[in-house]
């Protein structure tokens, strides 16, 4: 195995697990490969995954119904069908096509459609796109347990850090659930993870210069490119990019492969960043063109202008009266506005369950009259997923590429998702962070390498898991 970019402190280690158990459990995990351990983790997670929603009564399939279309020769779905034994006729986010009646355009980019190709083709409008959300969720933890094995020497840090990912995130209320916008997410992590990896490969690979081109002499067309352009991290760019034919705000997480992975020089390592990236992103624009004759979808406008309303404010407003409640402004702001900001980042970092006292420690798990129930708008990222406060300790080492490429991705995906009008509505926890989880990831990794395993980092992880497990328990029984 290929020697990890950290290492953990061995002073970092005191005060931490019980010494015998902590040997006990790293001496295990060094007497496997780890390819058979990440072979043992997508199993672990794909039978977490399903036996979390085994009903898997998933009604928003849009993609299925994409799949579909294509391969009947169409972009545009069938709908509303309000009869027979597939209906989507209560489907939200379709923009109905004008002068075509009976067919509309599901305006979310076709990567999780063209995935669902084969899938659709064998079991028609029947098939079960959860299922598949719940196999790529479980690749996406072994793709992480590959990832963190690239941060640190410790296993046992690694899939601590994987295990966070897996289940103390709410990657995995996405791929239990796998409706249509939680498999959009389950996809694009796919491709970011795979991508961040082969980039921290890149790091350690010995950099191609412009002797690869000597054959075409100091001149030549190749030669001169091979000095401007790096062709495996284009290559690593291109996975990367990807990822925004099923999440477009992802896309924005370019920082991190301008500044890591092979290259030599941060221009070469940007300008083939740029240009890998860039190939995605025209092929996206060509399918808006395609579909729907504008180079920018305008599906998006329309449901932003005819499906959202204001919502009440919750807990959060009832504590702090002076806070307004979440609205949005159809009439007078763009659905991309910076005035929606403030609110959407009360959401991300402060939105707090819905509380009944009245309820009582009865209604704990009640239906019925709960205690302490998510609310649908979505709840804070600090409340869900506490362990993500392991990503400052790996603050300190800011003037490290690896670092600050994940700290600035991870800022620009969430400031450009917090513009957005919505945030994901009807949730639990923050969806929108999926979108950053994996530069997340990373910095969690070399914060936790950092600080060892004491006792508050291994119960911030701990933590983050019973409170997904409360989360995906009240998402599948509200059948959200």
């Amino acid at each position: 195995m290929a020697r990890s970019i950290a290492t953990a402190r061995p002073g970092s280690l005191r005060a931490t697990l019980p010494q015998a158990a902590g040997s006990w459990l790293r001496d295990l995990l060094g007497s496997f490969d780890p390819a058979w351990l990440g072979f043992a983790v997508f199993w672990l997670a794909l039978v977490v995954y399903v036996v979390s929603n085994p009903a898997r009564q998933n009604i928003y399939d849009h993609f299925v119904w994409q799949a579909d279309a294509y391969l009947h020769g169409r972009f545009a779905i069938t709908w509303p069908v309000d009869s027979g034994p597939f209906q989507n006729g209560y489907f939200q986010d379709v923009f109905p096509l004008a002068g075509q009646p009976g067919y509309g355009l599901v305006p979310f980019p076709p990567l999780p459609a063209l995935i669902l190709l084969p899938f659709v083709a064998l079991g028609g409008l029947g098939t079960d796109a959860a299922l598949v959300a719940a196999a790529i969720g479980a690749l996406n933890v072994a793709l992480a347990w590959r990832l963190t094995l690239r941060l640190t020497d410790d296993r046992l840090v690694a899939l601590l850090a994987t295990a966070f990912y897996g289940f103390g995130t709410v990657a995995w209320y996405a791929a239990m659930l796998g409706s249509t916008w939680f498999l959009a997410h389950v996809v694009a992590s796919a491709f970011l993870l795979f991508a961040i990896t082969a980039a921290l490969d890149g790091e350690r690979r010995p950099t191609s210069g412009s002797r690869e081109s000597e054959a075409d002499g100091p001149g030549g067309v190749r030669g001169a490119l091979g000095r401007i352009i790096d062709g495996r991290q284009v290559a690593v760019a291109l996975t990367f990019g990807t990822a925004a034919l099923a999440r477009l705000t992802t896309i924005l997480g370019l920082p991190f492969f301008m500044l890591v992975g092979s290259g030599g020089s941060l221009w070469r390592r940007s300008a083939s960043a740029l240009v890998g990236a860039a190939i995605p992103v025209a092929l996206l624009l060509a399918y808006n063109v395609a579909s729907s004759g504008h180079l920018f979808q305008p599906g998006y406008d329309y449901l932003y202008q005819t499906e959202y309303v204001p919502h009440p404010g919750g807990l959060l407003v009832q504590l702090f009266p002076g806070l307004a409640d979440i609205s949005y402004h159809p009439g007078a702001w763009n659905a991309e506005d910076l005035r929606y900001l403030p609110q959407n980042l009360l959401i991300m970092l402060a939105w707090l369950p819905a509380v009944r006292p009245e309820c009582g420690l009865s209604g704990l798990f009640s239906t019925t009259c709960p205690l302490v129930q998510p609310d649908p708008l979505g709840m804070s990222l600090l409340l869900t997923s506490p362990a993500y406060l392991l990503a400052l300790p790996a603050l300190r080492d800011w003037r490290s590429r690896i670092v600050a490429g994940a700290a600035l991705a991870s800022v620009a995906i969430a400031v450009a998702d917090l513009v957005h009008f919505s945030q994901g509505w009807v949730q639990f926890g923050y969806r929108f962070s999926n979108d950053f989880a994996p530069f997340l990831l990373v910095l969690v990794t070399l914060g936790l390498a950092r600080v060892g395993l004491r006792w508050w980092s291994v119960g911030l992880i701990a933590l983050s898991i019973l409170i997904n497990a409360w989360g995906v328990f009240w998402g599948v029984a509200l059948h959200w």
